[in-house]
């Protein structure tokens, strides 16, 4: 009897040794040379919305954007016994699947071409089983949907019905505000790669992504097909975060971008070939023309553990997934990674690709802003602030398996979290590369000033980050004919943001208001917008006049916000004084104030032979202050329009009369 449980013992051991030996190799090529591909033909491998991405941050097509020499591949695939599995561009390289491994390996290294061939990984396990526990172990443990909520109350202005616990977490980035001012994602795509995507099509979080056709493209790099709706539930679970649409339920952070769908992860098991498999995601996603790519997704031991990295691998530059995520944001690609949840573990550090210098790492919070205990922690070995920043990845709201929303745990969810809203920021912004939204996220943390090795610099405010950028894009102007100003300035706005104009004259402490301006933008989704005010000096001395544009960018009463946009000046050589007559043209228009002093009732009568139908009455105090303003219209004569005099105090006022916006009478009034 215990010859024969030995004899079982021994014949299992030995299953598991052919069954562990290396099948999948990596072949690294020397150079590209022959191939038909060019630099001066990018259509031939590059969509246009790559090459637009390209020619718009002046980012150079070069040699590693033209793919491998077919020729090469040809050769490789016609050797009895091997599988050209996924090709890449980038780092000149493919992987091979093997049966006689031994004579296609040595025959493989003998071609003049090919620089190396490693090992990659055992024998494909079909997923069905691998040494170590579920790789996905920790976001697979639902929590209680009440886990990390602070009870925060959503405001009925906001465009979507988050529900409490969507709003907890796009509240602590301040997130809404991009949605509200019509940033959601429109016309901006995201790649996600990923273990599987479970069930994605069927699922209510994901309808709309389905009716709407927001679903590019699909492929699955494991399997060489492009259907990736029955394998690992993940993928699906980080897609959900960024595109659910369920109002009161749960709400994605950028529910209206468009998705590349990409599986790249073997779940049966851990080999490097899941990093090259990576790679060769981000250079598809590269190649349709994807914005963003998040993954939740990283590495640092495999099944055979002499293939294990070290700490100091995390340098940014030493694994294969890194050198290939540095590849994708030198393409213009804004890229995401979870930084890992090895916080409490025996590894404590960040995972690769997260360690790459142009990667945005994202560690765990709850909603309350408290780092998960499982977060991974900075900095790389290299010294880098590593994570970047941080977003809710305790008790995130995800979509489940039985199409019930639930939460769970990991940096996998904080990162589609940080994805989708960077997306959305990003969409307002096009004109700055991959690498300002990164740095605008960062100076917008939570810790910027202070950062530390848990949550890097901290959790962004999106509200803060749009000012960021808005300062950098507004540009302002002045100029001086005889004692009017005018003000030219562009923006961005939609129509519920304002502007108040600020003026600090000669002899002045401080910038005084002495203009409100209001958006033109009507229902324009955001956009550039030119304005012009003209300032007509009213005893104003002689030096510099320093003009200041604040522009609200968010009137809601709760959430009131304003960014000092841009700040101009004139000199001005002669002093300028009011004489009364205001000039107006006396033989075709007439101003006057009528009594003149008052203290009652006080009237200003415009006469014009011509109508008025923008017409803009301020008034301003001794010291340029604006007290009151008047937007309104009349026909071609006279007209009466009584001055609120209530409201205003004893002393000396001016009354400017605008068509439009030229000047046509500025008064003198005494109120009594």
């Amino acid at each position: 009897m215990k010859k024969t449980i030995i004899a079982l013992i021994s014949l299992l051991l030995f299953a598991e040794t052919i069954e562990a030996q290396p099948t999948r190799f990596l072949v690294k090529f020397k150079h590209k040379g022959g191939t038909p591909f060019t630099i001066a033909n990018p259509t031939a491998y590059l969509s246009q919305r790559a090459i637009d991405r390209r020619t718009r941050y002046g980012i150079a097509i070069d040699s590693t954007d033209l793919p491998v020499n077919p020729s090469f591949v040809a050769q490789i695939a016609a050797i009895p016994g091997v599988t050209v599995l996924n090709v890449s561009k980038w780092l000149n390289q493919l992987s091979i699947d093997t049966t006689g491994v031994n004579t296609a390996v040595s025959t493989i290294s003998a071609m003049p071409f090919v620089e190396s061939v490693s090992v990659l990984a055992a024998k494909h396990s079909g997923g069905s089983g691998r040494l170590q526990p579920d790789k996905f172990f920790l976001e697979e443990q639902l929590v209680s949907s009440e886990q990390s909520q602070l009870r925060v109350t959503q405001t009925t202005a906001d465009f979507f019905n988050y529900g409490a616990a969507s709003f907890n977490e796009i509240n602590l980035h301040k997130g809404q505000f991009l949605h509200n001012i019509g940033l959601r994602g429109q016309g901006m795509q995201i790649a996600i790669l990923d273990g599987g995507f479970f069930n994605y099509q069927t699922l209510d979080a994901m309808d709309s992504i389905i009716i709407n056709n927001q679903v590019l493209g699909t492929w699955d790099f494991v399997s060489s097909n492009t259907n990736v709706n029955d394998d690992h539930p993940h993928g699906m679970q980080c897609l959900s975060i960024i595109c659910a649409n369920i109002p009161g339920v749960f709400m994605g952070k950028a529910p209206k971008a468009n998705f590349y769908l990409y599986r790249t992860e073997d779940t049966g098991s851990e080999f490097p070939i899941e990093e090259h498999n990576m790679v060769c995601g981000m250079e598809r996603a590269d190649s349709t023309g994807a914005d963003i790519i998040s993954a939740s997704l990283g590495y640092f031991e495999f099944d055979d553990p002499s293939l294990n990295y070290t700490y100091a691998n995390m340098n940014g530059n030493t694994t294969i997934s890194a050198r290939g995520a540095d590849l994708a944001a030198k393409k213009g690609i804004l890229f995401f990674n979870a930084a890992g949840n090895e916080g409490n573990g025996a590894w404590h550090f960040i995972i690769t690709p997260s360690d790459a210098d142009s990667v945005v790492a994202v560690g765990a919070v709850g909603t309350n802003g408290v780092a998960g205990n499982f977060t991974s922690l900075g900095p790389s070995s290299d010294g880098q602030v590593k994570p970047e920043v941080a977003s809710v990845g305790v008790g995130a709201r995800i979509q489940t398996t039985s199409n019930t929303v639930a939460s769970g745990n990991g940096t996998s969810f904080a990162c589609p979290n940080m994805a989708g809203l960077g997306t959305c920021l990003w969409q307002g912004f096009p004109e700055y590369n991959n690498m300002r939204i990164v740095r605008a996220l960062k100076e917008a943390g939570s810790r910027f000033t202070n950062p530390n090795d848990s949550i890097g610099y901290g959790i962004p405010n999106m509200k803060k980050a749009f000012g960021a950028l808005l300062r950098d894009y507004a540009t302002s102007s002045s100029t001086l004919n005889v004692c009017n100003v005018t003000l030219n300035w562009s923006t961005k706005d939609v129509s519920a943001m304002r502007y108040e104009i600020e003026r600090k004259a000669p002899g002045d402490a401080t910038f005084i208001k002495i203009a409100d301006v209001a958006a033109t933008a009507g229902n324009i989704l955001l956009g550039t917008r030119n304005y012009q005010f003209i300032n007509t000096l009213t005893n104003v001395s002689s030096g510099t006049i320093e003009y200041r544009i604040k522009q609200f960018i968010d009137t809601s009463a709760a959430e009131l916000a304003f960014e000092y946009i841009d700040t101009t000046s004139i000199n001005l050589a002669t002093a300028c004084t009011t004489t009364g007559t205001g000039g107006a043209n006396p033989n075709s228009e007439k101003v006057s104030v009528f009594p003149n002093p008052s203290s009652s009732v006080t009237n200003l009568v415009i006469e014009t032979p011509y109508a008025v139908s923008q017409m803009t009455i301020v008034i301003h105090d001794s010291k340029g202050r604006l007290m009151h303003q008047l937007k309104t219209s009349k026909g071609s004569g006279k007209t009466t329009i009584e001055i609120p005099y209530l409201k205003f105090g004893k002393g000396k006022y001016y009354i400017t009369v605008y068509n439009d916006k030229k000047v046509i009478s500025t008064e003198e009034w005494i109120k009594l």
